[in-house]
């Protein structure tokens, strides 16, 4: 029935939850070693129903068409998330091999097919931009999926992610991926967000920044938003250079038409936890997979809990992306660049 009618690279830190505590999923990283970058896959490998939202103007995705709830395919088997921009959706070549390998996808009376959405988000600052995920790396990313927790922070595609480029990103911060998940009466919703924005990313519950923009000095944080509004101005930016992409996951049933919606909603978290959002230069997108596997009935919550659950998952996530992050020293434009973490700096009050 249809829903309601670090020293470390990673951390796996999971108080917030995961978004593999959803029954039917599994995630996977792959993480390349020369540069900062890789891809992340999530697996439904039974088959999940689809949505999708975009609300960054610079997006980079593939078959996100195909989920418009008009639109004939309503299962999926996984969506790819990777960095390296454009180049990066080949990544989900990989995965579509992959999976095809594992007997996974829709029977096309010729072969079986699956069906691989994604969203790629920009780090080529980060490191030599001519290493890029490609179907090697998202083959890669496919073979240690797991049920587990997944590593968070400077793993797959948040890898190579920055924060708070706003003023330039010798004033940025580590970005990263991250996870959560919250459970109400025995149904769960899990997000994992890889975080590359434009903006600060905050504490949701405190509003306060946690990693973004740093004053020129680079010791503390500047606060964008109270930046802008006095009056400072940006530097010149080159468009699509950032974006937060991720998965909402759910053991509910939902028709496509909810999952759209799930995934529109979704959208709401990250605009707790990340300041400025949906920007001109970002090309944030959300997919939602349904696996309606869920042993209560799903009409005990219908899909007002259910929305306010994936924005909340959405938040956390993002903000577990930023708190999982360590400091890197790359090469930017063959400029040397310390770009360091939430940890490694004072608040901006």
């Amino acid at each position: 029935m249809p829903f309601g009618q670090s020293a470390n690279a990673a951390s796996n830190d999971q108080a917030d939850g995961a978004i593999t505590d959803v029954a039917g999923i599994e995630v996977g990283h792959y993480s390349d070693e020369r540069r900062p970058t890789g891809c992340t896959v999530i697996l439904a490998k039974e088959g999940a129903v689809g949505g999708v939202d975009v609300r960054g103007a610079a997006p980079g995705t593939r078959e996100t068409d195909l989920l418009a709830p008009g639109n004939l395919v309503s299962v999926v088997h996984a969506v790819m998330l990777a960095g390296g921009s454009a180049w990066g959706l080949a990544a989900v070549d990989g995965a579509v091999r992959w999976l095809e390998e594992q007997g996974v996808g829709m029977d096309v009376r010729f072969g079986t097919l699956p069906i691989v959405p994604a969203a790629v988000l920009f780090d080529l600052p980060v490191g030599d931009a001519r290493i890029r995920p490609d179907a090697n790396a998202g083959y890669a990313a496919c073979a240690p999926t797991s049920s587990a927790a997944p590593a968070e922070g400077n793993v797959g595609a948040g890898a190579g992610a920055l924060v708070g480029k706003l003023f330039g990103v010798d004033r940025a911060m580590k970005g990263g991926i991250g996870t959560a998940s919250v459970t109400v009466a025995g149904i769960t919703v899990g997000a994992l967000i890889a975080c590359n924005a434009l903006g600060d990313v905050l504490d949701p519950d405190t509003a306060q920044v946690v990693a973004g923009a740093r004053t020129p000095d680079g010791k503390r944080l500047l606060d964008t938003r109270r930046a802008l509004l006095r009056g400072d101005l940006p530097k010149p930016l080159l468009a699509g250079t950032n974006t937060t992409i991720g998965v909402i996951a759910t053991d509910a049933t939902l028709t496509k038409v909810q999952a759209n919606r799930l995934a529109m909603v979704a959208h709401d978290g990250l605009a707790r936890a990340i300041n400025p959002v949906h920007t001109m230069s970002d090309g944030d997108t959300l997919f939602a997979l349904a696996t309606g596997r869920a042993a209560p009935s799903a009409e005990t919550l219908g899909m007002t809990v259910l929305s306010a659950m994936a924005a909340e998952v959405a938040a956390r996530a993002t903000l577990r992306a930023v708190r999982a992050a360590r400091a890197i020293r790359v090469l930017s434009g063959g400029v040397p660049l310390h770009i360091p973490c939430a940890a490694d700096i004072q608040g901006s009050h």
